[in-house]
């Protein structure tokens, strides 16, 4: 209204100004200026009304955030939690029940395959080699010399088959001493580091007894068990991603193993993964794994929470232009998975499609959007 007010004004003075300055026929001129007067009044209103109208429309829209559709590398994978292995972990005991008299090694010592790394009490068995050794020494020579008199025809076979005999036996009680002997060496099974050691001085030792642990960090792998609804997606060769909570490296490595037989209790399968050799790797540690069995290079790929599921149908709504405003369109999708926080779309959508990733809530098919 002040924007009419300042015109009429305006109109009032430029019109007595003009019937000052000519005065042919004034109420000609009063009539014809209240003429124009009146038209302009009318453009104002209109135009006035119009960018009312335009700022209600404006601010009926609503804003919303767009990203554009692009193929993406998708990924479809299984991720559980699994543990590091040594294949050669090995826990050494002694073959022969006796007192240990010597341990020759410590924790973290380096030792290779046949190394001895404690020794059992073996007096009994190296006096009996001793006697025996005496004993063969003197066979040895009654056998050298009852062959001679064989082959000369002298004396009688049965002396020399006794002579033989007596010499062999003893022979063969030498191999089993020394074979005793052997066995109260506890001896390292594998090349590697010594990682526990239980055997003490005094201590009485037994077969199976732990006596050490030695291990060898140049086989490893990762153990872990998958759920049965994956038992045919997971096969062996299939690539896995293995982290740590406490080692902020990632490994990579393939499935070479895939078990068969379903655990009762966790409905699991075992699956084993080789891993490159790794000093700061120990056995036991606690890993996540992350099983890789199917792999797409360029799939249509959405942030998994801009897809709504209404009345049983997948929706994701996009921008589209109509003229000269952007209006909201509905999409019906169907989805393949879903990894990472994105699902594969296999239809309702194609590449270049303005994916609305803010603001889809509550948004009905054409409604005004801006951007």
């Amino acid at each position: 209204m002040k924007r009419y007010n300042y015109l009429t004004y305006f109109l009032i003075v430029v019109a007595a100004a003009f019937l000052a300055a000519c005065n042919p026929s004034k109420e000609d001129q009063l009539k014809k200026l209240k003429a124009q007067q009146a038209e302009l009044v009318k453009q104002i209103a209109t135009l006035e009304k119009e960018l009312e109208g335009g700022k209600k429309e404006t601010a009926r829209m609503k804003e919303v955030v767009t990203t554009e559709l692009a193929p993406r590398k998708f990924e479809k994978y299984v991720q559980t939690q699994g543990a590091v292995e040594a294949t050669d972990n090995i826990m050494i005991s002694a073959k022969t029940a006796g007192v240990i008299t010597n341990v020759y090694v410590r924790e973290g010592d380096m030792v290779v395959k046949g190394q001895t790394l404690a020794l059992i009490d073996n007096t009994l068995t190296l006096r009996g080699i001793d006697e025996v050794k005496a004993g063969l020494e003197l066979a040895n020579t009654i056998y050298v010399r009852q062959k001679n008199l064989w082959e000369q025809k002298i004396g009688t076979e049965v002396q020399y088959l006794q002579a033989k005999n007596s010499k062999e036996s003893l022979e063969k009680k030498l191999a089993t001493l020394e074979e005793q002997l052997d066995m109260s060496k506890i001896k390292s099974l594998i090349t590697g580091v010594v990682d526990e050691v239980t055997a003490k001085v005094g201590q009485n030792a037994a077969p199976g007894q732990p006596a050490f642990r030695v291990i060898n960090n140049n086989n490893l792998k990762i153990t872990a068990k998958i759920s049965e609804a994956y038992l045919n997606s997971v096969k062996k060769g299939n690539k896995a991603e293995i982290s740590f909570s406490d080692y902020d490296k990632k490994l990579e490595g393939p499935v070479n193993f895939v078990g068969r037989n379903i655990d009762p209790l966790s409905r699991s399968f075992a699956v084993e993964i080789k891993v490159p050799s790794n000093a700061d790797l120990r056995p036991n540690m606690t890993a996540v794994v992350k099983v890789i069995f199917s792999s797409v290079p360029a799939a249509l790929c959405v942030p998994i929470n801009v897809v709504q599921d209404i009345n049983g149908e997948k929706i994701v709504y996009v921008a589209e232009s109509n003229g000269t405003q952007l209006v909201a369109r509905k999409k019906v999708v169907k989805i393949d998975g879903v990894y990472d926080n994105y699902a594969q779309i296999t239809s309702g959508l194609t590449k270049g499609d303005k994916i609305i990733t803010v603001g889809y809530q509550g948004l009905n098919d054409g409604e005004l959007i801006k951007i």
